[in-house]
């Protein structure tokens, strides 16, 4: 069973774990509580939003600076990206390459695993996924040259990583950068409204329980909470500190 929490229940619902001393320990690469039973077994999950800061041992923030961070969604021939500060866009964009083989319905890239060849087209394809994956980084870049990044959201398949990390355009940050969240979540086709579905889905928290850990639940969210507090959750984007922000938020190729 899952329990989703807005940020502010979220805070309420990590304050009552200290103040029932429940047994826990803080996971920074998946930002979680785990809760444990009475022989260390895990029993509860708690997803933490990702606004707030990470847990030192005490399970208190690390910090009390707004968080800045970058939400970066790919599939083949799709990007979505933002850069967000506590919750607010701040600047996004949105790539789309030639990609994808029209009969097949395929990505070029495994269509090669596959079969091997190249002719013109393939070519073609190649060179767009090459020049769209540049673009990407170059954005990335600019983030992170302009803001401090505290994290990253990333959805992105195995198959396309290499091309992440491997173009000519490098990325402002490694493949075992410990800044790396992958999104526990199935991303659509990545477009702004995705983008912004998947924000509002980490600026809130989850519980995640067997059904017998229900009782605990209920101690631990805030007294009468309900699932319709969720609905305000997302802030408004906001531009008016940023040095990205433009007519041309949206790029094709191909």
């Amino acid at each position: 069973m899952n329990q989703f929490v807005s940020r502010d229940a979220a805070a309420q619902v990590l304050q009552n774990i200290k103040d029932l001393a429940l047994r826990a320990t803080y996971d920074y690469e998946k930002h979680r509580v785990i809760l444990l039973d009475d022989k260390g077994d895990e029993q509860v999950f708690f997803r933490l939003p990702i606004t707030l800061p990470p847990l030192k041992q005490d399970l208190t923030p690390s910090t009390d600076k707004p968080l800045q961070y970058v939400i970066l969604l790919i599939q083949a021939g799709n990007c979505a990206m933002g850069l967000f500060r506590n919750g607010v866009n701040l600047n996004h964009k949105v790539f789309r390459s030639y990609m994808v083989r029209k009969k097949q319905g395929k990505s070029q890239i495994k269509y090669l695993k596959t079969k091997g060849k190249s002719r013109a087209g393939s070519r073609v394809r190649l060179g767009e996924t090459a020049e769209f994956f540049e673009n990407i980084n170059g954005r990335l870049q600019d983030y992170f040259d302009d803001l401090e990044i505290h994290r990253i959201a990333l959805s992105c398949s195995k198959t396309l990583l290499p091309f992440l990390y491997d173009a000519k355009v490098p990325t402002p940050f490694g493949k075992r950068d410990e800044r790396i969240f992958k999104i526990p979540k199935h991303i659509h086709t990545p477009i702004y409204e995705v983008m912004m579905n998947a924000n509002r889905f980490l600026l809130r928290g989850e519980l995640i329980f067997e059904p017998s850990n229900q009782d605990l639940i209920q101690q631990l969210l805030p007294e009468g909470y309900g699932q319709e507090e969720l609905e305000d959750d997302l802030p408004e984007e906001d531009y008016e500190d940023d040095d990205f922000y433009g007519e041309d938020d949206f790029e094709e190729y191909g």
